[in-house]
């Protein structure tokens, strides 16, 4: 078959077939009486699986390297494509980014283009002291903040970024609010943090939301900005947080705010005294928990815990008393 009729019926160009016989990855098998290049049926399916191994982003050194040695092993390479691919899709993924940014911004003109690029080149730098700089500048696109705010892993930063969120009102809450909907649990106690730090009712709701979350952490975070709003939801997860020991000092806190509300202080006391049949650790944290709840809401069980068989419970529930005594 001549070299017209390969490439038609290959959709190889004739350019690309010479090309590979001046590489040898393809040389043609015979000459015509006039000297014309002349394919046999191997020569083609040899040209297929050039065009297949190239479809996979190989490059035509590596796929004549693979086809000259009958012993080649494909695992290495295709692990290295890999690689490669998800770099090259990571970049594209970014620049993808940007444009968007850029088109949500809607600039006027090129010199508001520059504006977000060097937005971008700032939150997106290695060093966290300019990404704190281009934070505390002013940053009109909220989805662009707010993605900054879900990403940021820098204390700092994140503190810049999260009062600058702050500033954008109800908007900020929405762009933010997404971040709950992640499958990385890292971006929804970004998202919890941040929420916390925004006002009104709509972002308590968001928070409240989110004590429904299937990672512990996000709904511990939750438990705590959401009970210092006032959340009841908040206080079987505060309780679990005083007897695990995790932010238990914190939880206390905030069960003690929440517990100034009469009906909810009570239901909060027997919730904390319903967990009492626990080791003497747990029954500490307990104790020191109810020095958090208002007035002698809590008097009658310490009177009991005075005499409890772990020393340490007793002693510390009979300080608590003397201080409700004296008034300190």
């Amino acid at each position: 078959m001549l070299i017209g009729e390969v490439a038609r019926r290959s959709g190889v160009s004739t350019r690309m077939l010479r090309h590979y016989d001046s590489l040898g990855l393809v040389r043609p098998t015979g000459r015509t009486v006039g000297g014309y290049r002349e394919y046999s049926e191997a020569d083609i399916r040899r040209i297929f699986h050039v065009e297949g191994l190239r479809s996979l982003g190989m490059s035509l050194r590596q796929i004549g390297q693979a086809l000259a040695d009958p012993a080649f092993t494909p695992a290495t390479l295709v692990s290295d494509l890999i690689r490669r691919t998800e770099d090259r899709l990571q970049r594209e993924q970014e620049l993808l980014d940007r444009l968007r940014a850029i088109d949500a911004s809607e600039p006027a003109g090129w010199d508001g283009v520059l504006h977000v690029v060097e937005l971008l080149h700032g939150l997106d730098s290695p060093s966290p002291s300019r990404r704190q700089q281009a934070a505390l500048a002013p940053i009109e696109d909220v989805s662009l903040l707010a993605k900054a705010v879900l990403t940021e892993a820098h204390p700092n930063v994140a503190g810049a970024l999260r009062w600058a969120l702050a500033r954008a009102g109800d908007e900020g809450l929405a762009a933010v609010a997404a971040g709950l909907r992640s499958p990385d649990v890292a971006v929804r106690r970004r998202a919890v943090q941040a929420i916390a730090e925004l006002p009104g009712d709509e972002a308590t709701a968001v928070l409240a939301g989110a004590l429904d979350d299937p990672d512990p952490d996000v709904r511990r975070h939750a438990a705590l900005a959401a009970g210092r709003r006032g959340t009841p939801a908040a206080v079987p997860l505060l309780v679990a947080m005083v007897v695990e020991g995790t932010n238990d000092v914190e939880a206390a806190e905030v069960l003690g705010v929440l517990a100034s509300d009469s009906g909810r202080g009570e239901r909060i006391l027997d919730a904390l005294a319903g967990e009492l049949a626990a080791p003497a650790a747990v029954r500490i944290r307990i104790t020191q928990a109810f020095a958090e709840l208002p007035g002698t809401l809590a008097h009658d069980v310490l009177r009991h815990l005075v005499d409890d068989e772990e020393r340490a419970v007793a002693l510390l529930a009979a300080a608590l008393l003397d201080g409700q005594s004296t008034g300190r």
